[in-house]
């Protein structure tokens, strides 16, 4: 029984899909303007837990992640860089693709843009304005505001009274009736903006407002109501406040649960483009590889801040090699058994992994859950025993938990050696097994001295020898 907390309710409540079998699921993409830093990563890699986790339990997932390819930030930042703006976005929203592939999110079911919806987009500002919930500025910009005076329950899901909110800072506050009404179409301004970001509307041309969008996407492949919206915690307002409030004054009944995950933050700070503190992916996947850094991130709750450091990470990193090495050692003891082995079917997560990913997707949980089954299987292993179905199973059990999270390094998402350097392992490979074969050549000659001082050559390597009796195995220090 799946239980989620609804940041609208602020309580962890049975997660009840609307139409059985089957879920709806919204998340706000980024404003592809820049190279994504890490910090942008954390909410694809948990909504696609969340996904995953569904689809594990047989629902159904409809899954719409979106891009805003077109604001004020990416008209600036192709303005100084003297290009079109929609190449900029374009060349932007691949970098993202290419991130995100990275670290195994998997594609959403559909990832709409803005400017490819702006007729739907219209259609509801204009349900808006016939309903007496948004208008036209009397001030000639072409701008439309929502009216947030015209629906009592703005700020529910923030719990703000409009009196304590601060003025909207999307557009210029002249042709306002409250300064925290906000912008739902935004009058193109010649002098500064290209004909190519305006398109023709009922109110003169222009372009769609940053939460209006939202709304409108949602709807169109969502329906009226689905199940889930989520997002940043910094987008709970304004930009979450504003798509509900907008779309319930349409009459549309909107999101069921609403889900915020927390920052990646550097100095206490969110890790943001504006405060300078952002690492960009590619970087820090030169030190590391994607799985190791998706292992990373869901090491914490998903409503949980994380300080990132590159120490935390290395942590991170060498704790996930354990469970991979655990992972090889089980397979490399099936194929060293002569008599053919039966394939073991799927695995099934351990119980406390269900319990941890049911208690509102607990990722630490249920990270500890597979510590503790790759330790039974170890134990297993350091046994010798003849029985490898037990092996097998707790080698599949793995397996089955680390797919639910993005991280079962068989993934072919992951490419060859999970995504490290192919040939790079190949050559360490080669050296090490001429060191093995020269080091069983003194032993078979008596010569001891000489066998101990490869073993120890290779253990100031990083490099643990394990003597079996179908010969040396070898793996990175510490992995055992």
């Amino acid at each position: 029984m799946l239980r989620l907390y609804d940041t609208a309710t602020r309580d962890v409540r049975k997660f009840v899909p609307l139409v059985d079998g089957r879920a709806g699921i919204y998340v706000c993409g980024l404003t592809v303007q820049s190279e994504p830093h890490v910090g942008h990563l954390r909410s694809a890699v948990n909504f696609d837990v969340l996904r995953r986790w569904l689809e594990h339990g047989g629902v159904e997932v409809t899954f719409i992640r979106n891009v805003t390819d077109i604001d004020d930030k990416i008209l600036a930042k192709a303005a100084e860089q003297g290009r079109p703006w929609f190449s900029l976005a374009y060349d932007m929203h691949r970098e993202l693709t290419k991130a995100l592939a990275a670290i195994n999110v998997r594609p959403p079911t559909y990832e709409p843009g803005a400017t490819g919806h702006v007729p739907e987009i219209i259609e509801l500002i204009a349900e808006l304005v016939a309903l007496g919930h948004a208008y036209a500025a009397e001030d000639g910009s072409g701008d439309v505001y929502f009216d947030v005076r015209s629906w009592p329950s703005y700020g529910e899901l923030t719990r703000q009274g409009i009196e304590d909110m601060e003025p909207a800072g999307d557009a210029d506050p002249r042709g306002k009736r409250d300064p925290r009404d906000f912008a739902l179409w935004k009058g193109w301004k010649k002098e500064s903006e290209p004909e190519t970001a305006a398109w023709p509307a009922p109110w003169g041309r222009g372009r769609p407002g940053w939460h209006i969008e939202c709304s409108a996407m949602a709807g169109k492949y969502l329906g009226p109501a689905f199940d889930i919206h989520g997002g940043g915690v910094d987008l709970r307002f304004p930009h979450h406040e504003n798509e509900q409030a907008q779309s319930r004054a349409a009459g549309l009944p909107f999101a069921s649960y609403w889900l915020h995950n927390a920052w990646i933050t550097t100095a206490g700070e969110k890790m943001s483009k504006s405060l300078g503190n952002s690492l960009l992916v590619p970087a820090v996947l030169e030190r590391v590889r994607g799985i190791d850094l998706r292992f990373y991130m869901l090491s914490a709750h998903y409503r949980s801040h994380v300080e990132f450091s590159f120490e935390a990470l290395d942590d991170a990193a060498a704790g996930f090699r354990r469970i991979e090495g655990f992972l090889e050692r089980a397979e490399a003891a099936a194929s060293s058994v002569v008599e053919p082995v039966e394939t073991p079917g799927p695995g099934m997560p351990c119980a406390d992994f269900v319990n941890a990913m049911d208690d509102d997707l607990g990722t630490p949980a249920a990270v500890a859950a597979i510590y503790e089954v790759v330790r039974e299987g170890n134990r297993l292993l350091a046994e010798h025993s003849p029985d490898l179905p037990p092996v097998r199973g707790t080698a599949a059990s793995v397996r089955a938990m680390l797919g639910v999270l993005g991280l079962d390094p068989a993934d072919p998402a992951w490419g060859p050696a999970t995504g490290g350097d192919e040939r790079l392992a190949a050559a360490v490979d080669a050296l090490v097994a001429d060191l093995l074969a020269e080091r069983e050549e003194a032993r078979a000659a008596k010569d001891f001295a000489r066998g101990d001082a490869i073993r120890d050559r290779l253990r100031g390597a990083g490099i643990a020898l394990e003597d079996t009796p179908t010969g040396a195995k070898w793996t990175l220090e510490g992995l055992d």
